[in-house]
């Protein structure tokens, strides 16, 4: 077997076989299909689709470049959650607790931030001592610690996916459907949790800008969570305005241990209260305890700082600041009917919060505070947003990002429901 021929037969709209699948995947894993081949095949991919045999078996072989996780010395059910990334999305912050709190453990393999949409390890490094890396034997004793872990992936598991991801960023080919979907389920599937949740964002601030693109992500990653064991359900959440009122990594832990309080803004309580749910019905533990009045008595708070600790971070540290802000005004009197989640996302990485490329820093106080959320009624001259950075240069392609991004007037607008869709196999 060779990887032209692999290369051609998706080319010509054709099946690749098991044995094809199996063959190129361990051979690019291992250095004998070169990048080149790979960008070839992964760009007759986006062009001719994958049915679900195909996408499937990919999804196997990728597990299967490295190893697989296994958590059955734990005395209780193990559930995870994954977003697809969106704008103030700190939501794995306050919920991996809340549901160690509630009765089942919550190993999570989070990732970093790129481009727009921030990263659950890069807000949790903004925590003095807080550490994402651990080794399986660390990830055990913080699980049997604290009920969750959350932390990076190591480099054995999925190593296949690892290399291809790379490689679909700088090809164009981010935005197949079966690529997405292998890539995450890989890793979701190889970490070893019983169920899985996932969270698939719907909008401007999102990959998936339209619910029928999102619809068909989620039933694609549902259906491979199932063929592999894993109980997997998936909710379609909106991405056209900004998750909560903190968009930036020290702003958003912030608001997370408001929610953990039992404050915070309404829709990261509610959507943090309703994957909880989602995950304690998974994990098949839904009659334990209630997530809203885990919030409400303190338990999910001292999961928190268990988990945080544990992890060698101090929960009573003070979180970095940024040395500068600025505020933009609402430029009327009026309804804010329009809050467009790409440009906040954007405007918080041109301030600091994000990165162009993996190895780049960030700075943990950089960001956007939000005084006003689309549906509020505000008046001329009142704080909009206030802009965080580490160097007042920093602000003026930030406003040029705000530009057009949100809009006042005399009616509101129609907006996607907070929880669009819920998709099960």
């Amino acid at each position: 077997m060779d990887a032209i021929e692999v290369i051609r037969a998706k080319r010509d709209g054709g099946e690749l076989t098991a044995a094809q699948i199996d063959w190129v995947i361990d051979a690019y894993t291992r250095g004998g299909v070169a990048d080149e081949q790979m960008s070839a095949l992964a760009m007759a991919i986006l062009l001719n689709g994958m049915n679900r045999r195909e996408i499937a078996g990919w999804t196997q072989a990728m597990i299967r470049s490295g190893e697989r996780m296994d958590w059955s010395a734990l005395d209780r059910p193990t559930a995870d959650k994954h977003s697809t990334g969106g704008v103030g999305d700190k939501i794995t912050l306050p919920l991996a607790p809340l549901v160690a709190a509630c009765g089942a453990y919550v190993p999570q393999l989070s990732g970093r931030g790129l481009g727009h949409t921030g990263g659950t390890l890069d807000k949790l490094e903004s925590i003095p001592g807080w550490r994402a890396s651990l080794s399986n034997d660390e990830m055990l004793h913080v699980l049997r610690a604290a009920g969750a872990v959350v932390c990076a992936a190591g480099s054995g598991l999925a190593p296949a996916d690892k290399k291809l991801y790379a490689l679909r960023d700088v090809t164009g080919t981010v935005e197949s459907i079966p690529l997405i979907a292998s890539s995450i389920m890989s890793k979701k599937i190889a970490e070893g949790t019983g169920s899985l949740v996932l969270d698939v964002k719907v909008g401007s601030g999102a990959f998936m800008k339209t619910p029928e693109t999102a619809r068909e992500l989620a039933e694609t990653m549902v259906a491979l969570g199932t063929d592999a064991g894993v109980r997997t359900v998936a909710l379609l959440t909106a991405m056209d305005r900004p998750l909560g009122r903190a968009v930036g990594n020290a702003l958003e832990v912030a608001e997370a241990v408001e929610v953990l309080g039992g404050g915070g803004p309404a829709d990261v309580v509610e959507l943090t209260v309703r994957l909880a749910q989602e995950m304690l019905e998974a994990a098949g533990v839904s009659a334990g305890k209630d997530p809203a009045k885990a919030l409400a008595d303190g338990s999910a708070m001292d999961a928190w700082r268990r988990m945080i600790a544990a992890q060698g971070g101090d929960p009573d540290a003070l979180l970095p600041r940024a040395a500068e802000t600025l505020t933009v005004s609402a430029p009327a009197s009026g309804v804010l009917t329009r809050l467009d989640a790409y440009a906040v996302g954007l405007a918080a990485w041109r301030l600091g919060a994000g990165r162009a490329r993996k190895e780049d820093p960030v700075s943990f106080g950089a960001g956007v505070t939000l005084h006003a959320k689309p549906g509020d009624l505000v008046h001329e001259g009142q704080p909009l947003m206030t802009l965080h950075a580490d160097e007042t240069g920093r602000f003026s392609r930030a406003l040029e990002a705000l530009e057009g991004a949100y809009a006042v007037g005399p009616v509101d607008e129609e907006r996607l429901p907070l929880v669009i869709d819920r998709i099960t196999a």
